[in-house]
């Protein structure tokens, strides 16, 4: 295997840069840069020279990993530098040089972690999704998973289904026959399977992480000059949106993103609902509304008339700051030009968005492990119908190939380059 080096800390120009240096080599190249090795991980200053003519390349703190019990689970070195362009580009073209060094590609530190048993697919995933948080909920989530909830969740199912596993292995091992209908085995296995399975279901049918990622999809509806525009403009703090008093300002969907209470949102304006729509291309955008009030989590009515049926519905009384726009009971008034009622607002969006959400204080699937978490439940619900041991002990391996998928001990090697490709050189 390579050995790979990489900057793990922040682009230069910074006061430090981290560069580390991966795999059988690592040491060898402290050894040719720096002299000797200081002990292991404790840092030591050393001069770095080119070992090519012996210039001096900058004063560094040193520190040695050894393997296994490293970050990669190989031999480490890091090189704490002064974070100047040219002291980074110096010591990089020196390691170029030497022969079986190369650069490190994207996340590839923690897939050698990986592979070297260090961490499992759920927590490097759980690292992917810290370095792209964005909102405070998703670095709580990430780090969750990047310290290894899912994993241990995932290990507690495993022991309980090997405990079936062994029973079952057993009862072959000593019967004749594969059909077993009386004695205690089988109602014990059937409801050990059932309240895994259970569990399993509890932890998928929570809200999944992606939903921290992609946001709260808010819908503003109404009819032509409800003040639709206006709204999205105070409530996302920009001019997203064209205001004017003419009929049919807004054609398409219009989107922004924010970012408010550590929750990511993503508002949504759309053309009003005109019941005879002026021309074709106000037609398409009605018809465009109507599908975005269906793809809405919380859908924001701004019209005086009843508004459509909806599971999370918050019906406004808007331009409450105009005369006769006095306020309705079980509608919020509010004033996209004062910003009156717009705290309100929030507060009760974010009352809706409580339920799409992982909790804070719970563990949260992808959507890659909640798949596979409920094909293992539906395999060890196929069991219950299953009186032949032989088929019994063949939906518990299915349920277990689905845990080590999710773990990585198996059948995920597809996937591990798109994974990784997220990630930064020097991770």
């Amino acid at each position: 295997m390579d050995t790979i080096y990489a900057v793990s800390s922040g682009a230069p120009p910074a006061a430090i840069a981290v560069l580390r240096v991966s795999g059988p080599q690592a040491f060898a190249v402290v050894r040719d840069f720096a002299g000797d090795l200081p002990a292991p991980r404790r840092a030591a200053v050393r001069a770095l020279s080119d070992p090519a003519d012996g210039a001096l390349l900058d004063r560094a703190l040193v520190l040695c990993f050894p393997g296994p019990r490293s970050a990669t689970g190989e031999d480490l070195a890091e090189f704490h530098l002064h974070g100047g362009r040219a002291v980074v580009r110096a010591v990089e073209a020196a390691l170029a040089a030497r022969p079986g060094l190369r650069s490190a590609e994207p996340g590839e530190f923690t897939r050698r972690a990986l592979l070297h048993g260090r961490i499992d697919l759920s927590e490097a995933e759980g690292l992917g999704d810290l370095l792209m948080a964005e909102t405070e909920a998703q670095r709580r989530s990430a780090i969750r998973s990047a310290e290894g909830a899912v994993r241990r969740a995932v290990e507690g199912w495993t022991d309980r289904l090997l405990g079936l596993a062994a029973r079952v292995e057993a009862e072959l091992d000593h019967s004749d026959e594969d059909d077993v209908s009386d004695g205690g085995l089988l109602p014990a296995i059937r409801s050990g399977a059932a309240g895994l399975a259970a569990d399993i279901d509890a932890v998928a049918s929570r809200p999944p992480v992606e939903r921290l990622r992609d946001g709260i999809r808010v819908v503003l509806a109404g009819p032509p000059n409800a003040g639709k525009s206006s709204l999205l403009n105070a409530m996302a703090g920009r001019d997203a949106a064209i205001v004017s008093p003419i009929s049919g300002t807004t054609r398409d969907r219009i989107e922004a993103p924010v970012v408010r209470g550590g929750i990511a949102w993503l508002l949504v304006d759309t053309a009003g609902l005109a019941e005879t729509p002026g021309d074709a291309i106000e037609a398409i955008g009605i018809a465009r509304a109507q599908a975005a009030q269906a793809e809405a989590d919380i859908l924001l009515w701004l019209g005086d008339e009843a508004p459509p049926a909806h599971d999370r519905l918050l019906w406004l009384n808007p331009r409450a700051d105009l005369p006769g726009r006095e306020p309705i009971e079980g509608r919020t008034s509010l004033s996209s030009l004062t910003g009156g009622g717009l705290e309100a607002l929030w507060e009760a969006m974010a009352v809706l968005a409580a339920g799409l959400l992982p909790a804070p204080d719970q563990m949260a699937l992808n959507a890659r492990q909640r798949a596979l978490s409920q094909a293992a439940a539906e395999a060890l619900r196929a069991l219950g119908r299953e009186t032949d041991l032989l088929l019994i002990a063949e939906h518990l391996r299915s349920a277990m190939r689905a845990f080590d998928a999710i773990t990585g001990r198996a059948g995920v090697e597809a996937m591990l380059d798109a994974l990784f490709s997220r990630f930064c050189i020097g991770k």
